[in-house]
């Protein structure tokens, strides 16, 4: 693979310039893009022009630039959890239609729970999601807890072992306090959590198993947080046994998240893109590309 005077990749760069684009900023300039990746704006110019050619970037005139359709084709087309959508969205459906509030679908990347499909209902209740593609700490969500308390005993003492950082008030930070509701989660078959982002909303969380009962994913909704929100998780059960037995009948693949070496690596790799962006702007936006100097 051909390789820079500083011995990184083209494809090194290139990952991290398509990395850098974030869900609460897809569409940024190009000196952005420089900022954000450590690279020389002549060389995002010539990247994003090449880039734009094929379709995997669009740009307007004011040299902003997006995840063009190209990329979203390539990616719709083999993405590893696309039966899982697919076999998951009738049933959302139905359960948004009857609880009319918003309905997520989340697999576990790491130490957090990736949002993969997220269906949103008139009038509900505002979440921090911003569709497919967020992400939420595995400790800190409802989704988060049921992957985490049927997850693997290595990734358990992993995120027990901390930091446990808080996103409100009502987030378990003790590993004793968490290890206990890991195991009420798994006795009832459920997370209900109200409070615990938004102190309007109660989120609510089960499992998803494929044909060999293991978990693959979580199905969650967000509801208002009132004296009838806990009604819901009986409604939530139905669903989630529902796809779980559709699930089973296609018998398809089961998403499976990184190994714990990808996982480290990729955890290093944020990690220290944060530092790089520390040192080479003021901005706090978080990048995930590797550390690289130009």
């Amino acid at each position: 693979m051909a390789r820079y005077s500083n011995g990184e990749s083209v494809f090194s760069r290139l990952a991290r310039l398509l990395e850098a684009f974030e869900d609460d900023s897809p569409v940024i300039t190009v000196s952005e893009l420089s900022k954000r990746t450590g690279l020389s704006l002549p060389t995002v110019s010539r990247m994003v022009s090449e880039l734009v050619e094929r379709g995997w970037l669009q740009r307007d005139a004011d040299r902003r630039v997006w995840i063009g359709l190209r990329m979203w084709e390539l990616v719709s087309r083999a993405a590893p959890t696309r039966d899982l959508v697919r076999t998951s969205v009738p049933f959302m459906t139905e359960l948004s239609a009857r609880i009319g509030q918003n309905v997520n679908l989340s697999v576990r990347q790491g130490s957090e729970a990736m949002f993969i499909e997220t269906l949103s209902a008139p009038n509900a209740v505002q979440t921090v999601l911003r569709g497919p593609g967020s992400r939420l700490p595995l400790h800190a969500s409802a989704a988060g807890l049921v992957l985490l308390a049927y997850g693997p005993p290595v990734v358990q003492e992993a995120v027990l072992a901390g930091p446990l950082p808080a996103l409100s008030a009502r987030t378990v930070t003790e590993p004793n306090a968490l290890r206990a509701l890991l195991s009420e989660i798994r006795r009832t078959g459920a997370a209900f959590c109200p409070g615990l982002i938004d102190p309007a909303n109660a989120a609510i969380s089960v499992p998803l198993r494929s044909s060999t009962r293991e978990v693959v994913a979580s199905l969650s909704a967000i509801v208002p947080n009132t004296d009838g929100a806990r009604a819901m998780v009986p409604l939530l059960r139905t669903a989630g046994a529902q796809i779980s037995r559709a699930l089973a009948a296609r018998n398809s693949p089961a998403w499976q998240p990184d190994s714990e070496e990808q996982q480290q690596k990729s955890e290093e790799s944020r990690h220290n893109a944060r530092t790089t962006r520390s040192l080479r702007s003021n901005t706090s936006l978080l990048a995930l590309g590797r550390v690289a100097t130009n």
